[in-house]
């Protein structure tokens, strides 16, 4: 007997092909089956005259569909197809029998048209693209080849023992081809689209469990402005409270008349509820609004929560001293803010730094994002995208504190290349001609990091599903 390193020019694939042709025969025991592993021995498989098979009894432990090394073949989309051909196969050459116990090992006895054993193979692999040699398997795994007829006989012995001891059975045989038609049968494309969204959406339940994510024992649900929601404005800020305690920022990037305010005024009384300190960046044109919900005040029509968060304007980063409002600027504790809400924070897009004095921008990251506690940052605005891709990602910055790698435990290595290569296919995108300028397409070249992205800081009020998802 010889060893089997099963790689290179040494694999099983290379010691069965030669003997898979007319006339010759093969018997097997496997502890799983894929069909990308009988998609390389196909040819094969087909032309001997008899195959012998010994499976475990339940057909989900055959890994049909292959493992994690086979994505990129199932990606081809011929699983279809081939689980149709190795149901035709099995029906036309394959005796059956269902073992009685676990497969420890994998055999394979190749024989000759005088039935006369020509190769044995034993040992620790089974009919997969990783026990053919073809996908690295394990390196502790231990195969051994025939170099003889009389050790081939010997070893085609063990296996004609299995074979007399399993009683036949016709329904073992049947019931793997139909498992093999299940896959192969055509389906709506109805039924593909639901099963896509239940792959997709199936855990969202859990992930966005209102209880969970919005704890009762605060009284949120007793507040005025949680009653004013409509019930899309409520999953829009369970959803921004998840992301927020999750990853430190979210922005908001709903329409406008679509309530950013009220959803951001939700996450800020379930804020101040926990005794954090709120900090609202605005514009100076909508201080008034902001400060009328703090106000005792006829029109406040939230006056029962008394609302106590600080409200300073976007221009007031450039000052170090003087009134804004009822604020002294001089003596405020830019680092103490839990949160900080910024509306209308495509006005923060740019991050150049004026020559000698901090731009609005850095101040804001410097003072109130990085010093002091650890702030979350929350973002309101209908356009956090303006003319490009950088726009996004300076806003992202306020979030991850300026760490470039900070989503890297969530599959974006580097914010900054994923949205500089978004920003090269947009731009590659707006050269097409008109009939290839479609939105479908610009999903399509984004790509799919840019989208993960998106959706680990962007939250979308499920009233939008045709919102456009560079928004």
């Amino acid at each position: 007997m010889r060893l089997v390193r099963n790689a290179g020019a040494d694999r099983l694939i290379d010691l069965l092909r030669p003997h898979l042709k007319q006339g010759y025969q093969l018997d097997c025991v496997t502890s799983a089956f894929s069909l990308f592993a009988f998609a390389e021995l196909r040819e094969g498989l087909s032309a001997v005259d008899r195959v012998q098979m010994i499976l475990p009894t339940d057909n989900d432990q055959l890994g049909l569909l292959g493992g994690e090394a086979d994505r990129g073949t199932r990606n081809r989309l011929q699983s279809r197809w081939l689980a149709n051909q190795c149901a035709q196969w099995i029906h036309d050459k394959v005796d059956l029998r269902r073992a009685h116990t676990a497969v420890p090992q994998g055999a394979a006895v190749l024989r000759a048209p005088s039935t006369a054993p020509e190769q044995v193979i034993l040992g620790s692999f089974a009919l997969s693209t990783e026990g053919l040699g073809l996908m690295p398997g394990n390196p502790l795994s231990l195969i051994q080849a025939s170099e003889s007829t009389v050790e081939a006989a010997q070893l085609a012995a063990w296996f004609d023992h299995q074979w007399t001891s399993i009683r036949p059975h016709p329904e073992a045989r049947e019931s793997f081809i139909r498992a093999l038609w299940e896959i192969g049968k055509h389906r709506s494309p109805l039924t593909l689209y639901t099963l896509i969204l239940f792959h997709l959406f199936g855990g969202s339940d859990e992930g966005l469990d209102e209880e969970r994510i919005v704890k009762s024992a605060t009284g949120i649900r007793n507040t005025a402005v949680w009653k004013k929601l409509f019930k899309f404005q409520r999953d829009a800020v369970v959803g921004a409270i998840d992301k927020l305690n999750r990853f430190g920022g979210c922005i908001i990037a709903d329409s406008v008349g679509l309530g950013k305010t009220f959803e951001a005024l939700a996450i800020i009384k379930y804020h101040e509820l926990r005794n954090d300190r709120v900090l609202v960046l605005v514009p100076k044109r909508l201080r008034d609004n902001w400060a009328l919900y703090k106000a005792n005040d006829k029109r406040n029509i939230l006056a029962p929560d008394r609302f106590n968060y600080d409200i300073l304007n976007h221009t007031d980063l450039s000052r170090d001293k003087g009134l804004s409002g009822d604020i002294d600027l001089g003596h405020v504790n830019w680092g103490n803010y839990d949160l900080v809400v910024i509306d209308e924070s495509h006005n923060f897009r740019n991050k150049a730094t004026h020559k000698g004095k901090e731009s609005r921008y850095d101040r804001l990251m410097r003072r109130i994002v990085k010093e002091g506690v650890k702030t979350r940052v929350l973002m309101l605005s209908a356009t956090p995208v303006n003319n490009r891709l950088a726009d996004l990602r300076n806003q992202i910055a306020f979030v991850t504190e300026g760490n470039d790698s900070a989503l890297s435990e969530h599959g974006i290595s580097s914010i900054e290349a994923t949205t500089r290569k978004a920003q090269a296919q947009f731009n590659r995108w707006l050269t097409l001609d008109d009939a290839e300028r479609t939105p479908t397409r610009l999903v399509e070249m984004l790509g799919f990091d840019y989208f993960t992205l998106l959706d680990h800081l962007r939250n979308l009020c499920k009233s939008q599903p045709h919102e456009c998802l560079i928004r």
